[in-house]
């Protein structure tokens, strides 16, 4: 009998016999006093010998509540708790058959501001106004677990393979712990590093700017923040852990991780040195920093590059060595000033190899370009962010936050490629040989001020931003273009120079009055101003001389580009108990000055514009589970210096661009709706989000290739660009006491639709993204967790105007995980992964297969783990990819990570002033 079967008959049996040993209980909530039904009461059974929670749930809005639960002949409690009213307990001596509790009287407690909640009863969850909270301690981890497995273990919270988090279909964009950001808002560096056992409450609220938060506003956003409270005996002492690795093939890694809090200080310190495509700091209790599986504790750029906080660490391309150290700080000064600040040095290293094979699309035909380089990327980087809150009275505060950034980074690039048309004759080739240094320097300031007066709503908020930005690149290039006619050969050895500054303001005045208890009208002015100066250099090389001091003027240029806007806007903000929302509107007066100094000529473009502008959110509370949300706003998108001005960039031999000063702004309408559903009685939710972006007057490329395929390029507006998408997701868990089985189905869609020139000829590109997807998760606390799940991504681009009609490619993704705590003081860990790519290029492999596997052993008290691994076990790993634009189809194999094994020995320290809690049980606010 094949595995899946015999796995699917198992299953069906078992939930049988669950079945045929599995009785109801129901009942009915209500206020003594009133008669009326209590919706959201916390109904919940504990075992009477200790406590502990066997199952909860909450009552409907006409008060009824149903469980459905294994038979049991132990004693268990039924308890039922609502803020504001006294507890109610019924003992049961045994539950051998369905019970109907009838209906259940609440009497109100004596003191209404009183949480009636027993202690060693903390429940798994809260729902107050605003605030969803989770009881850590009711939710099953393995040993080591991170916050990060936490998280997965809650009800409506999804964590995708890419680490984005979601709370009820919701994005979480911050993680705090006990309120103040842990090495950045960013917190992957928090859910990947913090053991799960020190976790006292998982708190989700939604995300406010800063002045909404000291104003006391309603957030205007759809995301969500997570904070992190410490168990109060956990929150005064010293706990780490430190991870050393060495594999074969030369291998390694190594973390640490210290932290040291006490109250509201709080010191930690982390450190990593690795070469093994991981930043270094995700402590994963099965694989370390191990990447390629379950590990997702940085973010992935379209360009391959992977980092956190902004830090940048080479790409999931190449082999990449890293080391960071990092160092976070929090406390609380004078009584008033809250201070939180981070520093990092981060340095990385990576080599890679690059093979591409190009289909160039036009109107009346295809060229093919194939090429091959190698690249060596290093980056070394510092940086340091503050923050600080002073309370000046109880209705002022002043936030202010400066960040600094320095970086250093040196690429040495070398490349062949090779253009050819349909009948394959050559039309160009060339090889490049080039080393370059790209030094950043960037400050930025993000301040506030927020006052409340005497009258109840009337309020005022001043925000100041500001960004300075200081680049100077320097490149060596030794390059040769051969063309197949009588057109010159470019031959090039020079040196460039360029630097980069951008500097940017910002400041907002924004003005509250109440018009009743819950409209008020808004004031609101905005100014920016963006200063950008671009200086560029090149020298080519003078054999008489033996140097580089022949000036290239038609490769060198200056431009200048100031941008000033001015906001005034009128609005409205609505502030109901469940409805809160916002709406601007007024004219935007727009300076947009540019010159140019290019061959000795000078240009100059000014031009003013006054648009509308309005921009507004809805947000309504429908009950105690749905929600509906909805963002719109218009504005205009303003070209780069670089796409008006008359200067010719020559810098790559084949392609060259210049701009057009006839262009006009974008205007550009942007939409967004939602809803979404979870329902805690029955642990299932969906939810459903739609949006589009439409583009007046997009900018876009208007190429034009000679008979060599050498391109010139400009810009023009086209009447329209849109970009649309859909949305739906689906999911439901199921608790029966150690045992919890969850899954989730959902699709996304985008469609996009692109314009441009090709030739003069222009084209029209619809795009469209289809990704199913379904996840599953079965488990048994603290002994096995096995997780399947599937993606399949269809890629369709439909063209006009173009030598083809249609693009398409399509993606299956499966991946199986395993983790199982048995024996006892073994972490055993299976990651496996199959990837197809359907319709990439002959000589690109289109599918492999990614097995990672780790065998850990805890001994001397759990305090060390001993770990093997064994990275891509079948040595099949590739990187292949296609990608569909709207005038290429690219296919791309780089350098990945191969097999590797790996042994290590991680070492768990913790010393805290009290003594570890153990508490368990359930309550709901209002």
């Amino acid at each position: 009998m094949p595995k899946s079967l015999f796995l699917f008959c198992s299953l069906l049996l078992s939930s049988f016999i669950y079945s045929q040993n599995s009785i109801t209980l129901k009942g009915k909530v209500i206020d003594q006093t009133t008669k009326l039904p209590i919706e959201s009461a916390t109904v919940y059974l504990t075992s009477v010998k200790d406590s502990s929670v066997i199952d909860y749930t909450i009552t409907n809005k006409l008060g009824f509540f149903t469980f459905k639960i294994k038979k049991s002949d132990k004693p268990i409690s039924l308890k039922v708790s609502y803020i504001s009213f006294q507890d109610f307990k019924e003992d049961l001596s045994l539950l051998k058959s369905d019970k109907d509790f009838g209906t259940i009287e609440l009497k109100e407690s004596v003191n209404a501001l009183d949480e009636v909640v027993i202690k060693s009863e903390i429940p798994p969850i809260r729902i107050k106004k605003d605030t969803l909270e989770f009881n850590a301690a009711s939710f099953k981890t393995g040993a080591d677990a991170n916050v990060e497995a936490l998280l997965k273990q809650l009800p409506g919270v999804e964590v995708s393979p890419e680490g984005k988090i979601t709370v009820n279909g919701k994005e979480v964009n911050n993680i705090l712990v006990n309120g103040k950001p842990f090495f950045g808002k960013d917190g992957k560096i928090a859910t990947q590093n913090l053991p799960a056992e020190i976790i006292d409450k998982v708190q989700v609220v939604d995300t406010k700017t800063k002045s909404e938060e000291i104003s006391g506003e309603s957030s205007g956003s759809q995301e969500k923040t997570i904070n992190l409270t410490i168990q109060e005996d956990k929150n005064k002492g010293f706990f780490g852990k430190i991870v050393a690795g060495l594999g074969s093939d030369s291998r390694y890694e190594s973390s640490l991780l210290l932290n040291y809090f006490k109250g509201e200080r709080k010191v930690s310190v982390l450190a990593s040195s690795n070469n093994i495509n991981s930043v270094g700091f995700s402590m994963d209790e099965i694989f370390d920093n191990m990447g390629g599986g379950r590990n997702s504790s940085v973010y992935y750029n379209d360009n391959g590059t992977f980092g956190i906080n902004n830090m940048s660490f080479g790409g999931n391309t190449g082999i990449t060595k890293s080391n960071l150290i990092g160092v976070n700080y929090q406390d609380k000064w004078f009584k008033k000033l809250d201070q939180n600040g981070s520093y990092y040095f981060s340095n990385a290293e990576t080599e890679n190899a690059n093979r591409t094979s190009k289909t160039n699309l036009l109107p009346t035909g295809k060229t093919f370009t194939n090429s091959l380089n190698s690249t060596n990327f290093s980056n070394t980087g510092h940086n340091l962010s503050l923050d600080f809150e002073v309370k000046i009275d109880t209705t002022s505060t002043i936030y202010f936050a400066p960040k600094f950034s320095r970086s250093l980074s040196k690429n040495r690039f070398l490349g062949t490629q090779i253009t050819t048309d349909e009948s394959s004759a050559e039309l160009n080739s060339s090889s490049n040989d080039e080393y370059s240094e790209n030094e950043n320097a960037n400050f930025g300031m993000d301040a506030s001020y927020s006052k409340k007066f005497n009258k109840k709503n009337r309020a005022m908020v001043v925000n100041f931003n500001t960004e300075i930005q200081k680049r100077d690149n320097t490149a060596n290039t030794n390059s040769a273009t051969l063309f197949s006619d009588s057109t010159p050969d470019d031959i090039r050895n020079q040196n460039r120079f360029e630097n980069d500054n951008n500097d940017f303001l910002k400041l907002e005045v924004r003005y509250g009055e109440p018009l009743t208890d819950s409209l008020r009208l808004s004031l609101t002015s905005e100014v920016t101003y963006r200063n950008i100066k671009n200086d560029l250099n090149t020298f080519d090389f003078d054999e008489v001389s033996n140097e580089y001091d022949n000036f290239n003027e038609e490769q060198s240029n200056e431009t200048f580009s100031k941008t000033t806007t001015f906001f005034p806007s009128t609005g409205l903000i609505i502030g109901k108990e469940k409805t809160n929302g916002r709406i601007n509107f007024g004219p935007e007066f727009i300076n947009f000055d540019n010159q140019s100094n290019y061959l000795s000529l000078i240009t100059t473009r000014n031009r003013d514009y006054v648009f509308p502008r309005i921009k507004g959110y809805i947000s309504h509370n429908i009950g105690k589970s749905k929600s509906i949300y909805s963002f719109y706003d218009y504005g205009v998108e303003l070209p780069q210096a670089s796409q008006v001005l008359p200067v010719e960039n020559l810098t790559n031999p084949l392609s060259s661009f210049i701009g057009n000063e006839n262009l006009e702004p974008t205007q550009k309408h942007s939409f967004y709706l939602s809803f979404n559903n979870y329902d805690y009685a029955s642990r299932s939710g969906y939810f459903i989000y739609s949006g589009f972006d439409l583009s007046k007057n997009g900018v876009v490329s208007s190429t034009v290739y000679d008979d060599n395929f050498k391109a010139i390029t400009t810009f023009q507006n086209v009447d329209r660009i849109a970009t649309s998408y859909l949305g739906f997701n689906w999911s439901k868990s199921h608790k029966k006491e150690k045992r919890t089985f969850r899954y989730s189905t959902g699709i996304n869609l985008n469609y996009n639709f692109d314009q441009g020139l090709t030739n003069a000829v222009l084209y029209e590109s619809r795009g469209l993204q289809i990704n199913p997807k379904v996840n599953l998760s079965w488990s048994i606390d603290e002994l096995v967790t096995i997780s399947p799940s599937y993606r399949y991504t269809y890629f369709s681009t439909n063209y006009k105007n173009y030598v083809i009609d249609n693009a398409n490619n399509f993606l299956h993704n499966a991946k199986l995980e395993i983790t199982s705590y048995v024996p006892k003081h073994f972490v055993i860990g299976s990651d496996f992964s199959y990837t197809y790519n359907s319709n990439i290029d002959e000589g690109f492999k289109k599918d492999f297969y990614l097995w990672n596997v780790s065998l850990g052993y805890n001994f001397f008290k759990d305090q060390f783990l001993a770990k093997v691994k064994v990275y891509d076990l079948l040595d099949q790993n590739i990187n292949n990819t296609r990608t569909i634009t709207p005038t290429a189809i690219v296919d791309s194999q780089n350098t990945v990570l191969q097999r590797y094994i790996m042994f290590s020995l991680t070492y768990k320290l913790e010393k805290f002033a009290g003594k570890k809690k153990n508490e368990g049980g359930i309550f709901i606010e209002d």
